[in-house]
This record gives structure tokens, sequence and C-alpha cells, in this order.
């Protein structure tokens, strides 16, 4: 099918999901430098969070060290799917202001959600096969991050088809607050999903992804469900029509300042909610660490200020002297999910599985920075070559007139 006027192929959505610059877009490079700086900060957060995870003995599992590296793993895929949403409002902002219809906006979004859903059931088939035949056959239908990834810019792409007004302004500011709005109410029901109100009427498949049940009876908390996950996606959708509005254009430092300052805020908000004397759920369903919309709230707080810092880190500090491997990192998210997760959990694992201490599951998890790093590299590089050849190459048109 001819792409429509405006339109973007796959491959362009892809590079501008990995936020290259677009026509029209800022001069100052620190505006997309930071964004991926957080995507390379959440890869090694993972990394150190599956590489404990899956290493470290039981007596390690015990130590005050072992607890803090769990809490850290709280952030990755939060930070994932916030991203995701700030990419959304960036593509989705330039082709607005690009005249593009918004049927057309919606089909290249949802898209490419379609396409990160497709590859995280691909990636389940993989890693099924690989742990053939220990591995269940239901851990093809588990909810993972790629899935819940892939969903959220579906429905991400669908919120800015609905949102979507006369000028492109209007539009983002809709696309903006009702971002927002959703992600409360995908919040606020969340524990009632997950306890009271279960969907139970649907097939375990399905039920899963509104509240990661499973096989079990019981929600799994280290599932990701659209309650509550897809949420941190409309916050960042939202924040992300912030970052890149006029507004933020010409007085982008105040901006960022505010975003962080606002992160603080929500954050010590959580903390007054879950400790005030208002309760909209009853004990027996309220779980603060797992489904509680004022542990959302901090988490959302936590994003805002990492986004102020990152910014901070890139504008004057010293990510971008250099070569930043956090950036390269950002900049191959998906590849680097999907290859260490084998040397890691995986047949494949370097290191013994539960069987190492603190130390040597560190040297470990050097050793899978360095290698995703290095691999990230040698990605980038091909894709240069890649697109340089496609460059040199001589037009289709060209060669049919010179043809003649």
């Amino acid at each position: 099918m001819p792409a429509l006027p405006g339109d973007c192929s796959r491959n362009e959505m892809a590079d501008q999901i990995q936020l290259a610059n677009l026509g029209g877009a800022p001069a100052n490079p620190v505006r997309l430098a930071y964004i991926d700086w957080l995507r390379g900060l959440a890869c090694v957060l993972m990394f150190q969070a599956h590489c404990y995870n899956s290493w470290l003995n039981a007596d390690a599992r015990k130590s005050e060290f072992y607890r803090w590296s769990q809490a850290l793993a709280t952030l990755p895929a939060p930070l994932f799917i916030f991203l995701a949403g700030i990419s959304t409002a960036l593509v989705t902002q330039r082709l607005r202001e690009k005249g593009v219809p918004r049927n057309a906006i919606a089909r290249t979004t949802i898209l490419r959600g379609a396409e990160i859903f497709g590859l995280g059931l691909l990636f389940r088939g993989q890693e099924y096969l690989l742990g053939y035949p220990k591995s269940p056959w239901t851990d093809l239908l588990r909810v993972d991050v790629l899935n819940i990834l892939g969903l959220s810019m579906m429905l991400l792409g669908v919120l800015c088809w609905l949102t979507a007004s006369a000028t492109p302004e209007k539009s983002n500011t809709r696309t903006m607050l009702w971002g927002l709005a959703v992600a409360a109410v995908i919040a606020i029901v969340t524990p009632w999903l997950w306890t009271t109100h279960q969907p139970r009427w649907l097939p375990w498949p399905l039920e899963s992804y509104v509240n990661g049940v499973h096989i079990y009876s019981q929600p799994q908390v280290w599932l990701f469900p659209i309650f509550p996950w897809v949420a941190f996606g409309f916050v960042g959708l939202a924040i992300g029509f912030l970052l890149f509005s006029e507004l933020s254009r010409t007085k982008e430092i105040v901006v960022l300042v505010a975003i962080g300052v606002a992160g603080i805020a929500v954050s010590l908000l959580s903390l007054l909610f879950d400790a005030g004397p208002i309760r909209l759920y009853s004990a027996a369903i309220y779980d603060y660490w797992h489904t509680s919309p004022n542990f959302f709230l901090i988490r959302c707080g936590v994003l805002l200020a990492l986004v102020f810092l990152a910014y901070a880190w890139c504008r004057w500090g010293l990510a971008q002297r250099g070569f930043s491997p956090i950036i390269q990192l950002g900049n191959t998210s998906l590849m680097v999910y999907w290859v260490h997760i084998e040397f890691v959990y995986g047949r494949f694992s370097i290191l013994p599985k539960g069987k190492c201490g603190i130390l040597r599951a560190t040297a470990g998890l050097l050793i899978i920075f360095l290698a995703m790093v290095a691999l990230s590299v040698l990605r980038t590089k091909w894709k240069k070559r890649h697109a340089k050849a496609l460059r040199a190459s001589p037009e289709p048109a060209a060669a049919t007139v010179g043809s003649g």
C-alpha cells in the first residue's frame, strides 16, 4: 500500500521511536539525548535486577544489598512504558504539525505497537523452545513486558486518534489532559480488578491481560497486565506533549525544572495520601507495594524527577562528552533486552543460577553490561552502513527511466 502524503513507513516510525531528529525538530540535541539516556538507564537497572535475581545464592538473597537491588528493580518496566508514551507523543506531534490526517497517524502508531506486541509473542515462543521440555506451554501466553509495551502503544495511538482536534495545539492539549485522566482511572480501579472484581468470566489468557492472574487463582505481581502498567504509558504521553510543546521550546529549562519539582511534590502527595485518614479501599484489598494508586503515584513522581535529572546530566554533566555507553544502550534497548535474557536466565547463562555470591554475580553483571554495549555498537554501525548503502543506491524510478 502506498504511503499517504506526510505518512511515515514502519522503518521511519521505528527511527522516530528511537527519537531520531525529525524534520522541524528542535536543534538542541539535549532534547533527544536525555530520553535515550533514560532508556539506557532502564537497561542498566534491568541488567542488575535480572543478574542478581538469577545468580545470587540463598545467603546473598538475605542481604541488604539484594533488598536494594530489588528496590531498583521496580523502576525499569515503568520507565520503559513511560518513555514509550513520550516517544509516541513526539511522533504524533510531528505528524500533526505536518498536517497528516489523524487516521494515518493512528495507523502509524498502532501498527508500531502491534509490531512490538508481536515481537513479545515471538519472544515468549523463543523462550519456550529454548527451555523445552522444562518450560510449561502456558508460558507461551504469559503477559510479559514486551506484550504490555506493545499494547500500551496501541492504546496510546487510539487515544491520540480520539482526541484529535482542529489544530495541532488543541489536539496536543486535549491528548495531554485525557492521558492523565485515563492514567488516573486505571490506577484507581486496579485494586478492585485484582481482588473483589476479578473478571473470572474471562478465559485465563485474557484475564491475565487485565490483572496478571495467569494460570493461578490470584493475580501475580511479577507479570505486566494492563492494570496498572499501561497507566505509565498514558502519563508518559501527557509529559511527552508537554516536553515537545511550544512552551518547552521557548522555556525549556523552566519546564524541565517544573517537571522535576512536580515529581517531588507527587511523591510527597503519595505518602500523604497513604498516611491520611480517608480510605478508598478496605484493608483487605489495599496493597501499597503492588496495586495501590499511592504507589503508582510515587513511582510517577520518581519518573518525573528522573526526567529532570537526566536532562540536567545531559545538558550540564558528562553524559555527552565523548562516548556514552548509557545513551548507546538506549538506542538499541529492544535488542539488548532480547539478547541478555538468555545469558542471564536461560540455558546459556554465563554463571550458575542461584549459586553465586555478590562479588561473583557483580563480575557477571559487568560482563553482561560490556557485552551488551559492544553488541549495541555493532548494531548501530551496521544500521549506519545499511542506511548509507540505501542512500547510495539508485532510485527505482531513475533506474526505470535509464533502462528505457
